[in-house]
């Protein structure tokens, strides 16, 4: 009489060198990502940041002591951190507290909106570049090279000032000026994956360009590009910040973190906590998606490609 075979856990499924199915080598490669990201401490410091940041943002009503927007001038302008007002109060009796929190709203919407336009087409620009090659691919890099001559908040304060002001101009100019590095990543990976065969095995059952380009060399670039992105997190914050500070961004009374530093300047040397709030909030949140990014280098992309 036979038994039936004990089923294996879900640990040996996943780190299975002969998975039965897509599936089953999808989840497998993923599960051996996470087992590598969660190695490096400083990584998942990062990722834990994020989620703070991230939950903060959803929650930013209930946990806000008081109002972002509203304050009182005459009882409570320009107060030191204290029990009431844990980080202070600026120059028009706003809690900088309540701010802060609500300004992560701000800085997660400029990040993913951002992410979201300039990593595709950054991937699409690169990947029909690198196979296409001859006219194609010189003059899409050469549309890209211009693109990388000028620094990225120059750039950027060009196209908001024709743009307007406005935090959905910002992001339209970030994003804009963001999309050239992962164009270039895109073609390199794509000038090593196209003579591969792989490639050559699709070409010979009839798959067209774009059908290779979309299918089959998109996903492969995938892993580098959300490294790269991630990388680049801190870059774009940094970037909407600038554009805030220069009265360019968020506009009042919306609390974003750059504006509030450009509001606190003029009184950094007697109420520095006016700007060294905000200040503190940008490093702390940049250095974790840089921490999440290196964490995520070595988990997706074994090669240290940046």
């Amino acid at each position: 009489m036979s038994t039936s075979p004990i089923k294996p856990g879900l640990h040996d499924w996943l780190m299975s060198d002969r998975p039965a199915s897509r599936r089953q080598a999808a989840w497998g490669r993923a599960y051996g990502a996470w087992r590598v990201f969660m190695r490096n401490r400083l990584a998942m410091l990062g990722l834990f940041i994020v989620l703070a940041l991230i939950l903060v943002a959803i929650f930013a009503p209930l946990l806000a002591p008081y109002s972002p927007t509203v304050g009182d001038l005459r009882t409570t302008r320009l107060l030191p951190p204290s029990g009431q007002f844990w980080l202070g109060t600026d120059d028009q009796g706003r809690d900088i507290l309540s701010r802060l929190i609500h300004g992560s709203r701000i800085t997660l919407f400029v990040v993913v909106l951002v992410a979201v336009l300039a990593a595709p087409i950054g991937l699409l620009v690169g990947t029909v570049a690198g196979y296409a090659g001859g006219l194609v691919d010189a003059t899409l890099m050469r549309i890209t090279d211009i693109f990388l001559a000028f620094p990225r908040l120059i750039l950027a304060l060009a196209f908001v000032a024709a743009l307007g002001p406005g935090i959905e101009n910002a992001v339209i100019a970030i994003a804009i000026t963001a999309w050239p590095p992962y164009a270039r990543m895109a073609r390199a990976e794509t000038l090593t994956i196209r003579q591969t065969d792989y490639i050559a095995a699709v070409k010979l059952i009839g798959a067209s360009p774009w059908r290779i380009v979309l299918h089959h060399i998109m996903p492969l670039c995938l892993s580098s590009l959300i490294v790269r992105v991630t990388l680049d997190m801190a870059g774009i914050i940094l970037t909407a910040a600038g554009l805030g500070f220069l009265g360019l961004g968020a506009q009042p009374p919306m609390p974003e973190w750059g504006a509030m530093i450009a509001n606190g300047r003029q009184y950094v040397l007697d109420h520095w906590w006016v700007a060294a709030a905000p200040g503190a909030a940008i490093f702390l949140v940049s250095l974790a998606f840089n921490l999440v990014g290196d964490g995520l280098r070595d988990a997706l992309d074994p090669k240290g490609v940046k």
